[in-house]
């Protein structure tokens, strides 16, 4: 069976005759179990897809006008999203055997336009991590090379559409965990403005931060599953009440635009050599064709990272609380009083990357050192803040790359927490700001990885993000 990389392409298959909702289930699959050895998948739900897929084949020869929008979307979704009656563990111990009573809001919108859920992939341990190595189930290999990590900490969804073993995926995106790896995996990743898509459902690493996002082959996937998925919650009162733009029917990119890069991020140490000339050769494409496309100082890059770990510790310590071995999850058993419930289940479950944002959250937020890190870190986000909405008053797009470098083998940087956090040196911008930003594929390096390249829009300007990655895309 052909490699589907669209919705419209399965759904005219579908009605040409040529495909059905269950042969596509029954090949995706076959994927699942041809690509075990990277450890995508914590779970597959073969039968209840299988099942959903022949009602819908069912429903479809009886009526074609009664199915939903995502007729023949099969999708994964990211251990930190819950699906009622489904287990979410976040990838950690301590949540081993949890099910959820409920579903984000989320995969909700989606199965209820007909969405089929083939299984829940893996990712970093509450999605704090680069490169899916923190899992407590093992690392996600990336499928270009499975010597390497798929970045993180969204890399299970990222390596699920990659190898093709679903249309499409949601991720979740707190410093670029979307972003990230799938420019690793040479797939379309988007994160849409703070509070368009409702995070009821999400497992809290950091609330002002956290989004979630998708993975797809296609600009035009991403963008149904985004309008789908978006709008006001009343679960979520951090949830935009903006109205949803239609994105699926302005995706036709006109006109001339003005564009600025980072000369900072550009001409950045840790910038490597290729993905920096990738990047200048799309701005001399964009020149050529007519666009604007100048360099902009933004001297805050450097603070970027420090402030962002500071505040996601932090909310992170305040989020992971409520994993206590009392009212669910992982419970010690060589426990003998309360106390030690807390303590030796927390140990047992959180595996040393959770633990340690714990205990840097705790640190920042203790008494007398609020101020001196805490404070001044969102004093920090606020000139952030300020800097980029002042850039994009005068330009419509930021161009960066989404990672300093490409993919790197498994375990290089596993005992230098540092050198891993600086691996969202790009993409954190998005997160601290708000705003949307979408990570496309342009190449690949000499070393066989895929090279991606972001956009950033100003809030709510996804319709034009999309629509103008799109084109960029098409020229590339």
């Amino acid at each position: 069976m052909a490699k589907f990389t669209s919705l419209p392409q399965i759904q005219t298959a579908i009605a040409a005759g040529t495909l059905t909702c269950e042969a596509l289930v029954n090949n995706y699959l076959k994927q699942i179990e041809a690509s075990r050895q990277l450890n995508i998948y914590l779970e597959v739900y073969a039968e209840e897809a299988l099942a959903k897929a022949r009602e819908l084949d069912q429903r479809y020869q009886t009526d074609p006008d009664k199915v939903g929008r995502l007729f023949g979307m099969v999708l994964s979704i990211k251990d930190v999203l819950c699906y009622k009656d489904h287990e979410v563990t976040g990838g950690s111990k301590i949540l081993t055997g949890f099910k959820s009573l409920f579903s984000a809001t989320a995969v909700e919108r989606t199965t209820a336009e007909d969405a089929i859920i083939i299984g829940r992939v893996n990712c970093d341990e509450f999605a704090m991590g680069s490169t899916t190595e923190n899992s407590f189930y093992g690392p996600t290999r990336n499928a270009a090379d499975p010597s390497r990590v798929p970045g993180g900490s969204s890399g299970g969804s990222a390596v699920a559409v990659q190898a093709h073993t679903c249309l499409a995926s949601l991720g979740t995106d707190t410093g670029g965990s979307v972003r990230q790896p799938a420019a690793f995996c040479g797939v379309i990743g988007m994160k849409p403005t703070y509070g368009r898509i409702s995070r009821y459902g999400l497992l809290a690493y950091g609330s002002s931060f956290d989004q979630v996002g998708v993975l797809s082959h296609s600009i035009e996937d991403a963008a149904l599953l985004l309008e789908i998925m978006s709008g006001p919650d009343d679960y979520d009162s951090t949830a935009s009440q903006k109205a949803v733009p239609p994105y699926t029917q302005q995706l036709n990119f006109s006109g001339k635009t003005r564009i600025a890069y980072l000369d900072t991020a550009l001409n950045h140490k840790s910038l490597d050599p290729e993905v920096r000339e990738q990047c200048q050769n799309l701005i001399g494409t964009l020149q050529q064709a007519g666009h604007t496309v100048e360099g902009v100082d933004f001297e805050y890059l450097d603070y970027i990272i420090p402030a962002y770990y500071v505040l996601t510790t932090a909310e992170a310590s305040s989020n992971l609380s409520r994993y206590d071995g009392i009212r669910y999850g992982h419970r010690s058993t060589h426990a003998t009083d309360l106390l030690e419930t807390y303590q030796k289940s927390r140990t047992e479950g959180f595996g040393a990357e959770v633990k340690r944002r714990i205990m840097l959250g705790t640190f920042v937020l203790s008494a007398g050192y609020y101020d001196a890190y805490y404070t001044k870190a969102q004093k920090v986000r606020r000139l952030i803040q300020e800097k980029t909405v002042e850039i994009l008053k005068n330009y419509d797009f930021i161009l960066m790359p989404a990672a300093p470098s490409t993919a790197w083998p498994l375990g290089e940087n596993i005992n230098d927490p540092v050198a891993m956090y600086l691996a969202d040196i790009f993409t954190v911008q998005a997160n601290m700001v708000g705003i949307p930003a979408i990570a496309i594929p342009v190449g690949q390096h000499s070393n066989g990885m895929p090279i991606g390249l972001q956009f950033m829009a100003n809030k709510f300007k996804e319709s034009e993000l999309l629509a103008f990655a799109k084109w960029v895309m098409e020229i590339g």
